[in-house]
Formats: structure tokens, C-alpha cells, sequence
């Protein structure tokens, strides 16, 4: 039996500033998000803390890249903030 890799679309919010996002992809939520909180991450780095927002896991890869780079979009940004908060 194998194991498939998880393909996890993820939206953070910055804890000190609140309207601050952040959206990545991943295949290890909790590692990821440990990695953007500690100082292994560069682009949210000077943001810290950060708390998770929602976490959706895809089959497809493809389809969860797509959803990414959707939600890195004007309308994909309003729709997570209407959505997810």
C-alpha cells in the first residue's frame, strides 16, 4: 500500500497584524507553519507570529496549485476573507 503525498492549500493570518495574509501550499501544514513562526521562512519573517487560518487538503496537485495561485489574486483574497475570515 502507498502512501500518496498530501497536497495542502493554507491561508495564515498574522497575529499582531491582523489583516496581514498569507497563502501557501504545502504537503506538512504544521511543519510549515512552525517554519514560517521560527526564523526559516524569509518572506513572513518580519511578520511573526502567525495562526493559521484554514487548512484544505487536494488529491490534485494540480487543482491545489490552482487554488493557490487563485487565492494570491484580488478576488481569490476577498474570497478567503468572506470565506475563511
Amino acid at each position: 500500500m502507498s502512501i500518496c503525498p498530501k497536497h495542502i492549500v493554507y491561508v495564515l493570518r498574522g497575529v499582531a497584524e491582523p489583516s496581514r495574509h498569507y497563502v501557501g501550499l504545502t504537503s506538512d501544514v504544521e511543519q510549515r507553519v512552525a517554519q514560517h513562526n521560527s526564523n526559516n521562512s524569509g518572506h513572513t519573517l518580519n511578520h511573526r507570529p502567525w495562526s493559521l487560518v484554514v487548512s484544505i487538503e487536494f488529491a490534485d496537485p494540480r487543482v491545489a496549485d490552482r487554488f493557490e495561485r487563485y487565492l494570491k489574486t484580488g478576488s481569490g483574497r476577498a474570497f478567503a476573507i468572506r470565506h475563511f475570515g
